[in-house]
């Protein structure tokens, strides 16, 4: 579906450094993937969203088109530096018009956010919880898609005081149930660390000294720190390192198919 990336550092980095110079960078995962599992390309829009010091609004850039096809996305990213950014490339679940305003990172405040997945049953297993929502927030959706509906409940959460974890932890838990084998991997970040689920779909990590601490669908290169996140976790990471916890299962179905699936297993990592 698509293919997205968040880091945190000590230090600012050059947005290239992470984004095109690695091998398997996600300029290159656009049009060759190693890890993806939905899809095969992913040209369809992408963007990127950095902190720039002593300003927590992030700046964002973001196209409709193919990140390859763009000619100053390689200048852009070769010069800003930042100490976190999210990054994304997209292949869109449905056609649609909305262009570049579907395609992420999405923004409010000091939130950066992006989707790898898709909404089973979009839309109509999710207009309950859509309806649930105030209406400016629906009114304030910046495209039509299921990613920019998924934000949006993420977003009620975090201005109700939820923390980066929870918020993204409630809502997976409200679409799951709401729209059995979604895929939801999402990533959240506010400048200073980077919060993401992994439910459906691949998510690796790298930490470790003298490094920025990268969350990403896949790694951007064979550096054997590479770790990868277990299905259905909660993660969260800053310059100092990452941990994890399990995300709850959901609730079994009633009646006669009865059956229980276990959450996974516990893993934390302080690097």
């Amino acid at each position: 579906m698509c293919r997205h990336i968040a880091w945190a550092a000590d230090c600012p980095v050059a947005l290239g450094e992470l984004l095109v110079a690695p091998a398997h960078g996600l300029y290159r995962q656009s049009w060759a993937p190693r890890r993806q599992r939905y899809g095969t390309v992913n040209a369809d829009g992408f963007g990127v969203g950095w902190y720039a010091d002593g300003d927590p609004v992030p700046a964002r850039y973001r196209r409709a088109g193919p990140v390859w096809a763009d000619p100053s996305f390689a200048d852009l990213v070769r010069v800003v530096r930042s100490r976190s950014a999210l990054a994304a490339v997209r292949d869109a679940t449905l056609p649609g018009a909305d262009g570049e305003a579907a395609a992420a990172p999405f923004a409010a405040g000091t939130w950066l956010f992006s989707h790898n997945g898709a909404v089973g049953g979009w839309p109509g297993s999710v207009a309950a919880l859509a309806a649930a929502l105030p209406p400016a927030d629906l009114l304030s959706l910046e495209a039509r898609n299921d990613s920019a509906l998924v934000w949006a409940l993420v977003l009620h959460r975090l201005r109700r005081g939820e923390a980066p974890g929870d918020a993204l932890a409630g809502t997976v838990r409200e679409v799951a149930e709401a729209a059995p084998g979604s895929r939801l991997n999402l990533l959240l970040a506010d400048g200073a660390g980077v919060a993401a689920t992994a439910w459906g779909d691949s998510l690796w990590y790298l930490a470790g000294p003298g490094r920025p601490t990268a969350v990403a669908s896949e790694p951007y290169d064979d550096d054997p720190g590479w770790r990868e996140v277990p299905d259905r976790t909660l993660l969260t990471a800053t310059a100092d390192g990452v941990t994890t916890r399990p995300l709850a299962p959901l609730p079994a179905p009633s009646g006669p198919a009865r059956s229980t699936e276990p959450a996974a297993p516990y893993e934390e990592s302080p690097a």
